[in-house]
């Protein structure tokens, strides 16, 4: 099955320093575990699960500030 049958999306998820992760999945629970994939367990404990803002690809440049 080709993975372009199924959606994917760019999620923003907060972290405890106010800045954002950028994480790409299916689902908001997908992209948080591609996170755990790419991120140190140090790293996982700042980023807050709840709440994770889907945005479509083209505004990504209004977020490049937030990201940390």
């Amino acid at each position: 099955m080709s993975s372009f049958n199924n959606p994917h999306y760019l999620f923003l998820f907060s972290l405890r320093n106010g800045k954002k992760k950028l994480a790409y999945g299916a689902s908001p629970e997908d992209a948080y575990e591609s996170l755990r994939l790419r991120l140190s367990d140090k790293e996982m404990r700042e980023v807050l699960p709840d709440e994770p803002l889907r945005i479509p690809q083209r505004e990504l440049r209004k977020y490049i500030r937030q990201l940390g």
